[in-house]
């Protein structure tokens, strides 16, 4: 924050990584006023990747992997309580147990919910589980550690990949169904997505895919096991339901925000768009459930479920709430996230969907270690590295100058036979898990009537 500095009221309605970053950020840029936080979790804000990674081998409790906290806030929190609605004439936020909350600056960042398993009755089957909280992360571990005869992972994104890997690191039976053509195929391709196929069958994952789970079997109130679409059945004591996630943005329905399910449209600068394109002053948003243009992939609305974007984001979104309009500054962070899963190291940069080619430009899939770098329409905009995390910054670099694709030869290691495949992106509909990045395009959710505004006549106009 530059000049005098900014007095008001600030809330944030979302207590994870985006909203604790914001807070802190806002008291770094010199924010002295009131400043409240919520969240519909009782737990203080904690890390979510080691969910699906030490948490489920057991090296770290659901209890134990709380965010460092950088600075002190001096925030009020209000925990283990939903936001309810927006009044957006008086600036206020409607809690679920009444409170009202006024603002003069509010930031939205309340992020993603897994998605269910669409049958509830099936869905209330002891055994049938997800996994997106700490609560969640608690409950699959303590159901691992009892050894079950057989677990069924219902869509093999990267969520439900990295499941399954750690039950085959545990000596656990594990079927993933996937409707799609392959696992990780609606992140990276179908080139990698085989890649990943191959994979998750050689360390012992019974892989289904093309199918999709019809029913999930009970019996006195409790899984027994799992119907598919080809005729087939399974035994299974547990089923993790890993359809992707769903963005949290019911609670705004009447703000006259662009809210919907694909998430809350807003500028480069995060100010939020009203309903009818035209961007706001005092409402902002951050993380997961944010849809904003990204100049390097052709200005189309993005939607990441990222680390590091929820991060970046909530820096950008936290200084300019504070800021005025010439110090404001855009959210360009090039888009990254990573996984662990099968003892493989998988780490991406750039969006690998915005691609319509990809080629080995390093090392080899028999090698499993390797650097995929996509192309579209002959520039390179995404890179995914196996087991070569420390070549990520050059393609960085690559994408942020646009450079040709595919890329030129240079390394020691690229593959004589470096040429270019169709990246295969699917349709994300044609999948069982959501994708962590979506390229949202418009959001038609809504019909619109157009007001149109007469002029004043005039008393030329009345001669």
């Amino acid at each position: 924050m530059t000049g005098t500095p900014w007095k008001g009221r600030i809330v944030i309605v979302g207590a994870s990584l985006a909203g604790l970053r914001a807070a802190e950020t806002l008291r770094d840029e010199g924010f002295t006023g009131p400043l409240t936080l919520v969240g519909e979790e009782p737990h203080l804000p904690y890390d979510r990747p080691p969910l699906s990674k030490q948490v489920l081998l057991g090296r770290a409790r659901a209890t134990e992997i709380g965010l460092p906290r950088r600075r002190d806030v001096d925030a009020r929190w209000k925990l283990g309580v939903r936001a309810g609605a927006i009044d957006p004439i008086e600036k206020k936020v409607i809690l679920a147990d009444g409170e009202l909350l006024p603002f003069d600056r509010l930031l939205i960042a309340t992020g993603t919910r897994a998605r269910p398993w669409p049958d509830p009755a099936e869905a209330r089957l002891d055994g049938v589980l997800t996994l997106r909280t700490s609560d969640d992360a608690a409950q699959l571990a303590e159901r691992l550690d009892a050894g079950p005869r057989r677990v069924l992972v219902i869509g093999a994104g990267f969520t439900g990949s990295e499941i399954a890997s750690a039950c085959r690191e545990r000596g656990l039976e594990v079927t993933v169904a996937e409707r799609g053509p392959s696992p990780l195929v609606g992140a990276l391709g179908g080139a990698l997505g085989a890649f990943a196929a191959k994979l998750q069958r050689a360390h012992g994952v019974d892989l289904r895919c093309g199918v999709t789970v019809t029913s999930l079997k009970g019996r006195d109130g409790r899984l027994t096991g799992a119907e598919f679409s080809d005729g087939s059945r399974i035994e299974a004591d547990v089923a993790v339901v890993a359809l992707g996630a769903v963005r949290n943005t019911e609670w705004l329905a009447g703000s006259g925000l662009a809210a919907g399910p694909r998430g809350v449209a807003c500028d480069a600068g995060c100010r939020a768009f009203n309903m009818y394109g035209i961007v706001t002053d005092d409402v902002f948003v951050a993380g997961d459930v944010a849809r904003f243009p990204h100049p390097l992939f052709e200005y189309q609305m993005l939607a990441l479920e990222h680390w590091g974007n929820a991060v970046a984001q909530a820096e950008v979104a936290a200084h300019n709430m504070v800021s005025t309009g010439p110090h404001r500054r855009p959210h360009l962070a090039v888009p990254a996230f990573w996984s662990s899963q099968f003892g493989l190291n998988i780490k991406s940069v750039g969006v690998p969907t915005f691609s319509d080619h990809v080629v080995i430009a390093q090392g080899s899939l028999r090698e499993r270690r390797l650097v995929a770098v996509y192309g579209y329409r002959g520039r390179i905009t995404a890179a995914v590295t196996v087991n070569r995390a420390k070549w990520l910054e050059h393609y960085q670099y690559l994408i942020e100058t646009a450079a040709p694709f595919p890329p030129e030869s240079g390394a020691a290691d690229r593959p004589d036979s470096a040429a270019s495949v169709p990246s295969d992106v699917p349709d994300p509909q044609l999948l069982s898990h959501g994708p962590t990045v979506a390229l949202t395009g418009h959001l038609p959710d809504r019909r619109l009537t157009l007001v149109r505004h007469e002029p004043t006549p005039t008393a030329a106009h009345r001669r």
